[in-house]
Formats: structure tokens, sequence, C-alpha cells
């Protein structure tokens, strides 16, 4: 745990990005105002940040739009995957309107900084996450509506088919790499975007001896924007994002990396995987899409993870029992049995909805993206298929 005692005391210490990744190596230290690429573009807000990099809100002085620029650590802009796998997508984007959906780079350049040299890119302004706009929705007992719920699982299944007929896996498909398009907004004025966004919230960082901060080190750290006033998810489309672990279709890495909620069985009971990780991870996103939230709580034990699997999905492949047997047997508080599931939980949250023929054919798609063997999941393309089909046939042999 880095200290933070030496600093003048406030929120966003704690709640922003890490201060020790502001080292050589790690964050570039930008500031509101700062301009890249000899003063093309402006930095105006925060948009995001993550492990690897910080996104802000910049203005293209020479074209008169807002864009989103991500600028990567040092040691992760040599050799970066994204750039790789964002280049290779756009090869593939002829004649492919499903393209769109697949977020717009629009600029890549270098920057030399205190901590080393960043891989900048610059992508169409884009709006909040999906998990924002559903988590806000039900954090005041709300929900999508199910025309809209469609639309996205719509887009989302289309842009993953693009990718994976293009020969590639995104690898890390979750409603953080998921976002709004902001068309309506790209070319609006500060103020009009500073309505929908929220005025930028800025702290300086102060060192309490009184001694000056170091040059690696950002003058104010600023709080992500909020979109407090965000109302376009029924005009906007989604735009996949964030391909830092994407790979070529028979060319896997060895390691891939999983938030704890959205880890994929293969990945617990073998070392294989391929390109339809992306399509259990669809259906869980379908299932937040619904619900609100995930299908799986992760509380850092497999154990735990693997029985809501059982009561979600049914019984294991008959190849993974032994190793299920194993794990129960050394969890220490032991788990209840969860081999004879009469009801799915996914049919008890159901059964609190009101029926309706698009949440059926959700639900189906649901089942069918989340089956624990890969080679027995839908592929993107069928599951579009099943969800614009007019009758709600069984498909669920």
């Amino acid at each position: 745990m880095e200290d933070l005692s030496m600093y003048e005391q406030h929120n966003l210490l704690y709640t922003q990005e890490r201060l020790s990744k502001y080292r050589p190596g790690g964050y570039h230290p930008v500031c509101l105002g700062d301009t890249f690429k000899n003063g093309r573009y402006e930095i105006h807000h925060k948009l995001g940040w993550g492990g690897f990099s910080t996104v802000w809100l910049a203005k293209d002085r020479e074209k008169e739009q807002w864009v989103s620029l991500k600028m990567m650590t040092a040691d992760n802009s040599k050799g970066s995957r994204e750039l790789h796998s964002l280049q290779f997508l756009q090869k593939c984007a002829e004649g492919r309107p499903a393209s769109k959906l697949i977020v717009s780079l629009l600029d890549v350049f270098t920057h030399q900084g205190p901590n080393g040299s960043h891989q900048c890119l610059v992508f169409e302004l884009l709006g909040p996450s999906v998990d924002k706009v559903v988590g806000d929705y039900h954090s005041l007992g709300d929900a999508l509506e199910i025309d809209i719920i469609l639309r996205m699982s719509e887009q989302l299944l289309e842009a993953i088919n693009f990718i994976h007929e293009s020969g590639m896996g995104h690898g890390d498909i979750s409603g953080g790499n998921v976002a709004f398009s902001c068309s309506n907004l790209s070319n609006a004025t500060k103020d009009e975007l500073f309505e929908v966004l929220g005025l930028p919230e800025v702290e300086d960082l102060v060192r309490l001896d009184g001694q000056p901060l170091g040059n690696g080190l950002p003058k104010h750290i600023v709080k992500v924007a909020d979109w407090e006033n965000w109302v376009d998810e029924d005009e906007e489309d989604i735009r996949i994002l964030d391909f830092g672990e994407a790979f070529l279709q028979g060319n896997e890495p060895k390691v891939l990396a999983q938030p704890g909620q959205l880890r994929v069985p293969e990945l617990i009971f073998t070392d294989c995987f391929d390109y339809r990780v992306d399509l259990w991870r669809a259906g869980c996103m379908i299932h937040a899409f619904i619900f609100g939230s995930y299908p799986f709580q992760y509380l850092g034990e497999d154990e735990v993870l693997v029985s809501q699997m059982i009561r979600f999905v049914g019984k294991l492949p008959k190849d993974w029992q032994p190793i299920w047997e194993r794990m129960k047997m050394n969890f220490k508080r032991g788990l209840k049995s969860s081999e004879e599931v009469e009801v799915s939980e996914l049919d008890r949250r159901l059964s609190r909805r009101d029926p309706d023929p698009i949440l059926t054919r959700l639900a189906s798609v649901i089942r069918q993206l989340m089956r624990f063997v890969p080679s027995s999941r839908i592929e993107a393309s069928e599951a579009l298929a099943l969800l614009r089909s007019e009758q709600d046939a069984d498909y669920d042999t």
C-alpha cells in the first residue's frame, strides 16, 4: 500500500489512479490545459484510467472536435498489442458495417515525458461505459427499457462477430470495455459538453513538508468525469474498446487477464482457451443489461465461483468432475451440494420479471452463450439470428 500521508489529504488521493504509478515506466503526469503533438490536442477533463493507461478528454484544435486521448504507461508503450489489433481490424473493416461498433482510432503519436516514452492513441469521443449507465439505472431502482437492452445486445454480438470473423479474439469483453458513442456531443461547445459531462473536480497535489513534487508527479489530481446528465443511451450506439488483451485466433497468449466475476470456466479447469471466451463474457454482459449485475460474485475463491456457475448453467462436464471434487475437498468451509439444480438461477431471476417475448429470446441467448464447454457455445452470428427471430422457438436442446 502506498504511503499517501505525506500529501495534503483529500478524497481524490484515494479514489483515482494510484500515485505510485507515476514513476519511471509508469503514467505520464497529465494536467488540465496540457497540450500534445505540437499543441494539436489540449486536455480538458479526465475520462478514465486503468492499470496501463489514463484517458483524457481533449480538443483536437486542427479539426475542431472533441476526442478521447489514451496515454499508455511507458512500460506498456513498447510493442503495444492494442495498436496492432486496432490496425489489423481497420484493414478488415471495408464493406463491414459492424466495424463501426469498434472504437475509431483517429491518430497515434509518441510523447516523451519525465517517466519515459508514452504511446498516445487518439480515439473518437466516447460517452460513459455500459457499466456506468446500467449501474446508474439500477442504483435508482430502475432498469433499461427492453428495446434498448435488445439493441445493445444485438450491437454487442455484431461487434464480437466482426472481431471473430476477422480472425481475432478480444479477450476482455466487459462493461468497462464497452462504451456508448458520443456523436451528439463531438462537435458541441465546451459549455454544452460540460453540461453533460460535469465540470472537472480538481485537487492540487501538495507535500506536507513543503518540498517540491518530483517531475514525474502531476501537479493536481482530476476526478474522472461523472457524465451526470447523460441521457443518450437510446440514441447512441455502443463501441467496443480496449484491445490490450486481444489476440489472433490460433496465437492465443499464455496468460489472459480476467476480472474475478468474469472468469471463464475453461481457465479454471484447464489451461486452454480461445476466442470463445468472448462468447461467455457476452452472455455475462447481456445478463447485466437485464438485471443490472453480472451473473456471479467473486470473493476470491474459485470454489464459490464454480458453485454459482453450476447453479446458473447446470452440471459440469464429466472431464471436469474429478477436479471439482478435489476443489470441494480442499475448500475449508465446505460447499452446499449444487449438482442437482431443479430451477436454474437464471430462471429464478427471470421469474421476477414480467413475461416478454424479447426477454425470452435474450434468456435463450444467455443460456447458449454460457455453456461450460467452449465448443458447445453458439457463435455470435447464431446468437444474433436468434435475437432477430420473430418466433420464440426453443433452441435449448
